[in-house]
């Protein structure tokens, strides 16, 4: 089948091709069918996610997948959260969202930097789908005061993910992609689409 990734993110588009590589759809990203981004004008997650798989669907007339993620820090009450990419002002400049990030958290004990990523995916079959597939993952840690490692993007280098002692940055990708939230997410719906005869 395939399937409309409702993304530009050049990082995103790296992992759900991973994920992606053994499931039996055919995922094509949206640029590469003129698809513009969608406005992000959701309140949560889940909003915007859906807001991305209806146009990209409406747009191609396709079935879309689209997901939004972030990552919610308990100490400053959840932020970055829905701005995780544009946390410094200037959107996907992780340097300046890594810096703006360590600089909120400068003082603060280990024990209160506790954080998660949390990423939502959104199936449609089509654009007015009134029964969309929704997917979340989570994954949980805490925040470092440097970044480590160099692999990944975003926030990866200082995020340290509970239970292991490298950052996602030093992690291998077929490590990162089994625990991340992005995996955790893929795997639910995977196993909704079986349930559900898709594949």
């Amino acid at each position: 089948m395939k399937l409309v990734l409702a993304s530009s993110n050049p990082g995103k588009l790296r992992e759900f091709g991973a994920l992606f590589a053994d499931s039996g759809f055919d995922v094509v990203p949206q640029a590469s069918l003129g698809v513009d981004d969608a406005e992000e004008t959701g309140l949560s997650f889940v909003e915007n996610a859906l807001l991305k798989a209806r146009h990209a669907a409406r747009a191609t007339g396709l079935p879309a997948l689209a997901d939004d993620s972030g990552l919610c820090v308990d100490h400053l009450g959840g932020a970055p959260g829905l701005y995780s990419a544009r946390y410094s002002g200037d959107h996907g400049n992780a340097a300046a969202n890594n810096a703006k990030l360590l600089q909120a958290l400068e003082g603060v004990p280990e024990e209160r930097r506790s954080a998660f990523f949390i990423g939502v995916l959104v199936l449609l079959r089509h654009a007015e789908d009134p029964a969309p597939l929704i997917a979340e993952g989570r994954w949980y840690g805490r925040i470092l005061t440097e970044g480590r490692g160099t692999g990944g993007f975003g926030y990866n280098p200082v995020f340290l993910p509970d239970g292991y002692a490298q950052s996602v940055a030093e992690m291998d990708d077929a490590l990162k992609n089994r625990l991340s939230h992005r995996g955790q997410a893929l795997a639910l719906l995977h196993e909704r689409l079986r349930e559900l005869h898709w594949q």
